[in-house]
């Protein structure tokens, strides 16, 4: 059976980094390189044996035309490969049409087969959607790309989706793991430097690369987009007309008027329509619009506040911190462009 644990003196851990030609190049090289950190960076190599042996694997060895248009080398076929360790699935980028099933069903069935004797099945971002056609995440939690997440809750809706968490780890040995939106294979690979090598090596490969935990979560990330492809009329125009009016003092009252519905009968059609209750989904809007202000502009949280229709500022960092994980300072600190990245002021 494969090792999970790197015991003194022992071979490498082997990695199987699966490329494919939806993979985004940025993910697989970024992924690649971190975990040879061990027998790439001075500062590492030092060590008595690096603890990974990572190998680019995809249907044929050679080049590939990966989605950015540019080539990976694939080291080996992934049909040579009886035992991995790990293996990874990258980012992938999705037609507009949407992932499309049974296109890579070799790999599919290879991706089983590794599970079946051993090893630890990871996705980067959307590479769960590959991983997916295998049904090894049917029933389990796991997390992608929050712009994927409509699309891959359509495609797979046995799998339990979290696109606000950074990195899910499933199943009884812990051997499904994925991560969320982008650069969280950030924390993908210093997880499993640190479950395999231990939390110093962890820190001293996030020190190397100034990488970094997104420990406050990806809802900080997150553009809220009211549902809209619902099909009640009454309730899309109630949705167009508050997205330009969320910051008056009574929008509720605004929008039952203009649907000429029962109070009841909106809140329950605009509920069951969007997801989110009539007041959940106006303090959304307002969430949204003060996020956009603090990144870009120097106005005082509170005056913030009122602009977005909140009269109590305490009410308003309250509701801030709830739904995005920040404090509002915490949020502008985080998001705003630095001043070493701002246009110069011409004299």
């Amino acid at each position: 059976m494969p090792r999970h644990t790197l015991a003194p003196g022992s071979a490498p851990l082997h990695v199987s980094l699966v490329a494919i030609p939806e993979a985004v190049v940025s993910t697989l090289a970024g992924i690649f390189d971190v975990m040879n950190a061990f027998a790439i960076l001075p500062d590492m190599t030092s060590r008595a044996a690096a603890p990974f042996r990572v190998e680019i694997v995809g249907l044929e060895p050679g080049p590939l035309q990966l989605a950015s248009q540019v080539p990976m080398s694939v080291q080996r076929s992934f049909r040579k490969i009886e035992r991995s360790d790990i293996v990874i699935v990258p980012s992938i980028v999705l037609p507009p049409e949407g992932w499309i099933k049974g296109r890579h069903p070799e790999l599919v069935e290879w991706l089983r087969t590794m599970y079946q004797r051993g090893a630890l099945i990871c996705s980067a971002c959307s590479g769960i959607f590959l991983i997916a056609e295998t049904g090894l995440f049917d029933g389990m939690d796991a997390t992608v790309h929050f712009a994927y997440a409509r699309d891959f809750a359509a495609a797979y809706p046995a799998v339990k989706i979290h696109p606000e968490r950074v990195l899910v780890i499933a199943g009884k040995r812990e051997e499904l793991i994925s991560s969320g939106a982008s650069m969280t294979w950030h924390d993908l690979v210093l997880y499993l430097i640190g479950r395999h090598a231990g939390a110093t090596a962890a820190q001293e490969v996030a020190r190397s690369f100034a990488l970094q935990w997104h420990q406050d979560g990806l809802a900080p990330y997150m553009v809220f987009e009211g549902r809209n492809d619902h099909g009640d009329l009454a309730i899309k125009s109630a949705q167009d007309w508050v997205a330009s009016h969320f910051s008056v003092a009574n929008p509720l009252e605004e929008m039952i008027k203009r649907t000429s519905l029962t109070e009841r009968t909106f809140k329950r059609r605009f509920t069951g329509a969007t997801g989110l209750s009539p007041i959940a989904y106006v303090q959304r809007l307002r969430i949204e619009d003060a996020k956009r202000r603090l990144e870009r502009t120097e106005v005082a949280v509170d005056e913030i506040s009122w602009q977005v229709g909140y009269e109590e500022p305490a009410f308003f960092r309250r509701l801030f911190k709830r739904v995005t994980g920040l404090t509002p300072g915490t949020y502008r600190r985080r998001f705003r462009i630095p001043a070493y990245a701002r246009p110069r002021s011409k004299v």
